[in-house]
């Protein structure tokens, strides 16, 4: 009973946003329990029908008749409401959390990872939903249990005291595998976080799985001790509850061989108390069943729900940047970072690594190459001047104002960027229509695409490309975006040699000339002279901050410097 009520307390939690839930909630309980003490009660009439006579007879039946079909009209209603709220409550928490996702800060979310954020926005919402739609045949079911002690109850109360001490005893020793057995599935749902991870290297890897035989065979071995460990959990968790059911149903036959064979020897009962009760102790067994049946899938939800509230709850409190509908300004005056610092660890180190202080001045028409060896700080660096990173000390300027979590999301509003481990989506979401196709048209042209992908309504017909050519596609996406600042994370690393150089000695010149700051991460250094300047990093620190002229001369061997 104690896990219905957890259910549709984390129902009414979700639909708070859907009118009315808290009516439609009261509705399928109370139609859950008054289909339940039906039940029983048609019981009761049948009992009474075979001992009425005359008018009372066709009273009886005529409640009998009514009960009959109030039964599956409560039934059927209180279902569909339930299927409906529940559908439209977990709509509603799904685009919330996805909204959460998306307002929470990055670091964050690459603590959490991605493959638990895809477990619980897919297999968690359906095993909750599927949990939920249940509980009011089994609010009906309760209902029945209650409703027959009520009756046995009327029939001798001293019996029913009796026979509760057993109940008692039932319900206690019941409970606590109950609760083991809810621990197994939480720790079968947090192995399930890592088994999605693993299915995700499966669909990503599968390439570089199919050329290492010794590889493929290692990553299966894995594979199959994080399925095993989540069989092992999961079935510990059905095994103690299947456990529980049959010792409750031993309990339940012990309780009707005492009744009938001890009971009537120490006391003395009426031949229809007696009967009465063997045949509602007997009614209590196919809901009981029902109930218990069903706790295996309600413990499941139950740690469904606090996986997808923990997550929920985490995101909301990590998400403090308040959103923005304001439009990039053209002019900007400065971009300035000042004395700022963030602190991360690196893989396979213990240690931390700290990036900064880092003192930096950028001015709009400027092309800025960011250079320095794997490690080096440079991607973090980038993050911190798009806004995805909060600086842990320092502070970053734009256009005169300082950068904080009231204007971050504004501020990133300036920045059109394609990262290393970029993403291309089938629609050019959130572009004004107009004349979106044309450009778009115009841009596949000279990013020699116009053979492979065409536009139709903002939709691209195709996405299956190559590496290289995907890039592209992600850069015609930022060029469509015209907004004041640019940065490409080693957008060239993916290209021919003939579009290499047109990317470095066209389209950068091109942007620049139209009045846009660019910042490139590149190892290309036999093109660094097409920049205005470049920023060296080294562990961390600002190694260099030179006119390109500095820089080549800095870097040309010694005899032929001029």
């Amino acid at each position: 009973m104690m896990n219905i009520v957890r259910l549709l307390t984390f129902l009414l939690r979700l639909s708070k946003e859907i009118p009315r839930s808290r009516l439609k909630i009261a509705f399928i309980a109370a139609a859950g329990i008054i289909g339940g003490v039906a039940s029983t009660s048609m019981i009761a009439l049948i009992t009474e029908i075979l001992t009425a006579r005359g008018d009372r007879t066709t009273l009886l039946a005529g409640l009998f008749v009514t009960l009959c079909i109030l039964v599956p009209i409560l039934r059927y209603v209180s279902q569909v409401l339930l299927i409906d709220l529940a559908q439209r409550s977990l709509l509603a928490f799904r685009v919330r959390l996805a909204r959460n996702i998306l307002n929470a800060p990055l670091r964050h979310l690459e603590k959490v990872g991605s493959h638990r954020l895809l477990a619980t926005l897919t297999t968690d919402i359906g095993v909750i939903v599927e949990a939920i739609t249940m509980v009011p045949l089994l609010m009906m079911h309760v209902a029945v249990v209650v409703s027959c002690l009520v009756y046995l109850g009327w029939l001798s109360w001293v019996v029913l005291l009796e026979v509760a001490g057993f109940i008692v005893l039932g319900v206690v020793t019941y409970q606590i595998p109950v609760v083991r057995a809810i621990r197994h599935f939480e720790r079968s749902r947090r192995v399930f976080d890592n088994l999605v991870g693993e299915v995700r290297s499966l669909t990503e890897g599968t390439k570089e799985l199919k050329m290492h035989r010794l590889r493929r065979r290692a990553f299966l071995r894995q594979m199959e001790a994080t399925a095993d460990q989540f069989r092992r959990a999961s079935r510990a968790g059905h095994v103690v509850f299947t456990a529980a059911a049959s010792w409750g149903q031993a309990l339940f036959f012990v309780v009707l061989g005492l009744l009938v064979l001890l009971l009537p020897r120490f006391q003395e009962v009426d031949s229809k108390t007696l009967i009465g009760y063997t045949v509602i102790l007997f009614q209590m067994m196919v809901p009981l069943e029902v109930v218990m049946n069903a706790l295996p899938n309600l413990g499941r939800a139950l740690a469904s729900a606090r996986t997808v509230e923990e997550l929920g709850f985490s995101l909301e409190a990590e998400t403090r940047e308040r959103e923005s509908d304001a439009e990039p300004s053209g002019s900007w005056g400065r971009l300035e970072l000042k004395g700022v610092t963030h602190r991360y660890r690196r893989e396979n180190e213990d240690e931390s690594f700290l990036l900064g202080p880092i003192d930096l001045s950028f001015a709009p028409g400027e092309l800025i190459f960011l250079v320095g060896g794997n490690g080096s700080g440079k991607t973090t660096l980038a993050k911190l001047i798009l806004g995805l990173y909060a600086p842990e000390g320092g502070e970053i300027r734009f256009a005169g104002k300082s950068i904080d979590d009231d204007n971050r999301e504004e501020y990133r509003g300036h920045f059109s960027v394609v990262f290393s481990d970029f993403f291309v989506f089938e629609t050019l979401l959130g572009l004004e229509a107009g004349a979106l196709d044309d450009d778009a048209k115009k841009y596949l042209t000279r990013l020699h695409l116009q053979q492979k992908v065409q536009v139709k309504d903002g939709q691209l017909s195709t996405t299956e490309l190559s590496q290289g050519q995907r890039k592209r596609l992600a850069l015609l996406t930022a060029y469509l975006e015209d907004r004041p600042i640019y940065l490409f994370d080693e957008w060239a690393a993916d290209q021919d040699p003939v579009f290499k150089e047109i990317f470095y000695l066209q389209l950068l010149p091109e942007l620049r000339s139209r009045g846009k700051t660019v910042f490139v991460i590149s190892h290309d250094d036999h093109y660094f002279h097409v920049a205005d300047r470049v920023l060296k990093l080294d562990y961390g620190k600002i190694e260099a901050d030179l006119t390109v002229e500095e820089f080549l001369d800095a870097h040309r061997p010694v005899g032929a410097r001029g």
